[in-house]
């Protein structure tokens, strides 16, 4: 009998340690989440603008780079000269806060204020999975959230920020 008891405390005792290791490590990961999405707009409120790519989804990436290059190019031929950018020096050029990088941001900043993201928002964690995520976002005056796509991308959560609000991408 007293084996019994024995046995059943191990048993407890690995499933309760199993649970509490469970749980710490969604915890942490639901911190990281978090802690991505809180930068990213922090670094829009500071316009430091390498830092803002850096929490930037791949897709978001690849989709500002795209249409910064169309724009371009249609900004150049309507003036009938070459393009002076390749895709790739645009993507450099976010990526280390250039000059392209500025104007593109000064401008999304002059309609998107971050500190209603920041301050003026409840955020509320949405469904989560081993390499995607949302997070419920709803400013104080609005009926329903804007849901935060993030992506785990090279060890790192990322924003997806043209995933989340770009109509074509819904």
């Amino acid at each position: 009998m007293k084996k019994i008891y024995i046995l059943h405390f191990l048993i407890i005792s690995i499933v309760a340690f199993t649970v509490s290791t469970s749980i710490a490590a969604p915890d942490k990961e639901l911190e990281n989440i978090l802690s991505s999405a809180e930068s990213l707009f922090k670094a829009m409120k500071e316009k430091n603008y390498s830092k803002i790519w850096f929490y930037l989804s791949n897709g978001s990436r690849n989709s500002i780079t795209d249409d910064s290059y169309k724009n371009i190019m249609k900004y150049e031929k309507e003036r009938g000269r070459e393009m002076g950018y390749s895709r790739e020096q645009i993507g450099v050029d976010f990526s280390t806060g250039g000059v392209i990088a500025k104007s593109y941001w000064n401008s999304y900043l002059e309609v998107f204020n971050p500190d209603i993201v920041l301050e003026q928002s409840r955020w509320v964690m949405g469904k989560v999975s081993k390499d995607r995520a949302q997070i419920n976002v709803t400013y104080r005056k609005a009926e329903k959230p804007a849901i935060i796509q993030m992506y785990k991308e090279e060890g790192r959560w990322r924003v997806g920020l043209a995933e989340t609000f770009s109509s074509s991408k819904r």
